[in-house]
C-alpha cells in the first residue's frame, strides 16, 4: 500500500476521495439550487393566489353593481313608460277638447 496516495483504513486514493468529495459538493449545490427554485416558486403562488382573490372580490364587487344598475334601468324604463302613457293621455284630452 503506498502511503501518499491511498489511506490505510479504506484503501481510497487521493484521487478518488478528491472526485466523491466533489460529486458530494455538486449534490449540495444541485439541493440549494432545488430549494431556491422551490422558495420561488411558492412565493410566486401566494403571490397569484393573493391576486385572485383580489381579482375575484373585484369580480363580485363588480357583480353585485351590474344588478344594481340593472334594477335601476328597469326601474328608469317603468318610469318613462309610466309617463308616456300619462303624456299621451293628456294630448288625447286636449283633442277632444278642441
Amino acid at each position: 500500500m503506498d502511503t501518499a496516495s491511498e489511506t490505510p483504513a479504506t484503501g481510497i486514493s487521493a484521487d478518488e476521495f478528491q472526485a466523491l468529495e466533489q460529486k458530494v459538493l455538486r449534490a449540495v449545490e444541485l439541493i440549494k439550487a432545488e430549494r431556491e427554485a422551490r422558495e420561488t416558486e411558492q412565493k410566486a403562488r401566494l403571490a397569484a393566489e393573493a391576486e385572485l382573490a383580489q381579482l375575484r372580490a373585484q369580480f363580485d364587487s363588480h357583480s353585485t353593481r351590474s344588478n344594481v344598475v340593472e334594477d335601476e334601468l328597469k326601474t328608469l324604463r317603468q318610469e318613462r313608460d309610466a309617463v308616456r302613457k300619462r303624456v299621451e293621455k293628456m294630448l288625447q284630452q286636449l283633442d277632444e277638447l278642441a
